[in-house]
């Protein structure tokens, strides 16, 4: 090579590593302030082809002929395509015989339900003293775990926790599907013996024979346990009812990088003082690595308003008081815990369009509101009675206002204070809720 190809060949050398020099400093500059400082390995549940049972509680789950109006499936509360949850903007959904009748309370999420612990009442580690919140551990078993600092712990609060439906009356998912089956503002079959009839007519009828034995189909009672056995194999089976593909699974993994507006509203969702959402909604991987669920599975009375687009709210007299009834009887007697309902997931929340559960709103601005401005300005809240006077917690009975949480932020403020939270920061929060949506498909993956 002569002195002129040797002088060509190392100017192309300085551009090449001027250019690549570049290109690295721009995508320092654009990805790295967004991305995890300490990137995580998540444990995804195993994708693999269903079971027999979970095929066969795949068709159950969208058969709307064993519903007494032969329109109503579970897939048409809990749809597919929402997020297993409700497909509309309806506080609540419509079913019985003919599809008239009203139901109480909101459809909840079927989606990241697998984790949850059975209903039960006890130590409330997030209440001791000296506990670092980033290092609970949500086992599978369904157990929480506390790792203590230095300093003593204080003995923790018994609080309920557990459990599906708003109530938490159910343990198993067998014995949840049951109950719309069997709702008379729902599937609206009268009695077991109706639903095994309609499950005789199925054009899947044959694969009851071939795997639970030919005398199921004779027996209405183990006919109808062995279809809700199916239906609950199919959604622990299903990897669309637990994907964890949202942006911020990828952004805890490090495969993700979180706008400046996204991380705003992060360090909001977990500032103590300000929104404080990650109190309930915890938002950090378990010590096992299993993605974070959003919930920590306990009950909270948060005074939301009385909805009266409900029919039965229109009676002044009705009250749902969650825990204590009217769909659970068996803790009523506990009246410390009136009115209080379980913390959902906030996986998916952004694609929802009901909210609580009673369905009083619609739209993820108000429900930001609801805890900003419920003590400070409760005017923007609730409504006025006859004496012009604020009614508020107007949805729960003057015995249980106790019950009402006024001590954690965002909803320990009192009247004449700021909200804890501003136009800006709701804009914020609201950015960092969409993270959590599943579907999220980052750069290296997309390519693929």
């Amino acid at each position: 090579m002569g002195p002129v190809s040797g002088k060509i060949a190392g100017i192309l050398c300085v551009l090449l590593a001027a250019g690549l020099l570049l290109r690295y400093a721009e995508g320092a500059s654009f990805r790295d302030p967004g991305m995890n400082p300490h990137p995580v390995a998540l444990q995804r549940p195993h994708d693999g082809p269903l079971s027999a049972v979970a095929l066969l509680g795949q068709r159950i789950f969208h058969d709307p002929s064993l519903s007494a109006s032969g329109k109503m499936s579970c897939a048409s509360c809990h749809s597919p395509e929402h997020a297993y949850g409700p497909p509309d903007g309806e506080p609540v959904r419509h079913g019985g015989a003919d599809g008239s009748l009203q139901g109480n309370r909101a459809v909840p999420s079927l989606r990241y339900l697998y984790r949850t612990p059975n209903f039960s009442i006890g130590p409330d580690v997030n209440e001791a003293e000296n506990v670092d919140l980033n290092k609970l551990a949500v086992q599978s078993q369904g157990t929480v775990r506390a790792v203590k600092t230095a300093g003593s712990v204080a003995a923790p609060a018994m609080v309920p926790q557990g459990g599906l439906f708003w109530d938490g009356r159910a343990n198993t998912f067998q014995t949840q599907a049951m109950g719309p089956l069997l709702n008379p503002a729902e599937m609206a079959n009268r009695d077991t013996a109706e639903a095994a009839a309609r499950l005789r007519k199925a054009p899947y009828v044959e694969s009851f024979a071939q795997l639970f034995g030919p005398g199921v189909l004779k027996d209405p009672a183990r006919l109808l346990d062995e279809a809700m056995f199916a239906v609950a194999r199919y959604e622990v089976e299903d990897p669309s009812f637990h994907p964890y593909s949202s942006k911020y699974d990828y952004w805890l993994e490090g495969k993700a990088a979180l706008t400046e507006e996204e991380l705003r509203g992060l360090r909001l969702f977990d500032d103590k003082t300000k929104a404080n959402c990650a109190g309930c909604h915890v938002d950090r991987p378990g010590r096992d690595g299993l993605p974070p669920l959003f919930t920590d599975f306990q009950y909270e009375a948060l005074g939301v308003p009385r909805n009266a687009d409900l029919s039965v709210d229109r009676d002044l007299r009705y009250y749902d008081l969650g825990l204590c009834g009217p769909q659970r009887a068996d803790i009523r007697g506990q009246t410390q815990y009136c009115g209080m309902f379980r913390t959902p997931s906030l996986r998916n929340t952004s694609t929802r369009k009901v909210f609580f559960h009673n369905g009083a709103y619609h739209d993820l601005k108000d429900v930001l509101a609801f805890y900003a401005f419920r003590d400070v300005q409760p005017d923007k809240i609730y409504p006025k009675g006859p004496d012009g006077r604020v009614r508020k917690f107007d949805d729960v009975p003057a015995a249980y206002l106790g019950n009402v949480d006024v001590m954690d932020a965002p909803l320990d403020r009192k009247p004449g204070q700021l909200p804890a939270m501003s136009d800006a920061d709701i804009r914020d929060i609201i950015a960092f809720l969409k993270t959590l949506d599943d579907g999220y498909r980052p750069e290296q993956l997309a390519a693929r």
